[in-house]
């Protein structure tokens, strides 16, 4: 029998902002992901999703990493990297939150489709930061499908008073379709937190 003891857990470490996302923060090699989930050959409707990770004291955090998969324009997800080369379209993106001057995520995309009967069209989120013993898992929808939202099985299990932390607004700004999603860590100033998945 070994006299050695279960090592204690540790938050995540200020490190992975800058180690996933190396380009954005001008490291001199390559990230894997950058804010970039689709170029202008992606066939659907690009548009800009905008957000800041929040705490609970209503500040915005400087070290967040926020990483999205989503289906494309007709709720299929990439399968290959030839995929990604032949549509423009990665599926993926990974954005920290540490180099704009509001402290927000600025993600290039398309609005992606439905990927099955009844399922709302959806972005998938994982969000890790400094103070986490894990990461997180959350989904952002569009408060322009509420007749798909109404229906998805997902949000349906979700509290109907908390629903609307699951959705982005949408918004045209300097001509460019955005969507404003703000992850909130926990609930602030009668701003409810953040739905954050068990998966």
């Amino acid at each position: 029998m070994s006299d050695y003891k279960q090592t204690p857990s540790q938050t995540v470490g200020p490190y992975f902002a800058y180690g996933l996302s190396p380009e954005q923060y001008l490291y001199d090699f390559k990230s894997a992901f950058t804010p970039v989930a689709a170029t202008d050959r992606a066939k659907g409707e690009a548009i800009r999703l905008i957000g800041q990770v929040i705490d609970g004291a209503g500040n915005p955090i400087n070290d967040a990493l926020i990483e999205i998969v989503q289906a494309d324009a007709d709720g299929r997800y990439v399968q290959t990297a030839e995929d990604i080369e032949r549509t423009g379209f990665a599926g993926a993106a990974r954005c920290g939150t540490g180099t704009d001057a509001e402290n927000r995520f600025v993600i290039e995309t398309i609005k992606p489709g439905s990927t099955g009967p009844g399922e709302a069209p959806r972005i998938d989120v994982v969000l890790t930061m400094r103070g986490l013993l894990n990461h997180l898992f959350t989904r952002i929808y569009f408060d322009d499908e509420a007749t798909a939202n109404a229906a998805d099985p997902v949000l349906q299990q979700v509290p109907a008073e908390r629903r609307h932390t699951l959705v982005a607004r949408r918004e045209v700004i300097g001509g460019r379709v955005t969507y404003r999603f703000d992850i909130r860590m926990q609930a602030h100033g009668g701003q409810a937190e953040t739905v954050f998945l068990d998966l």
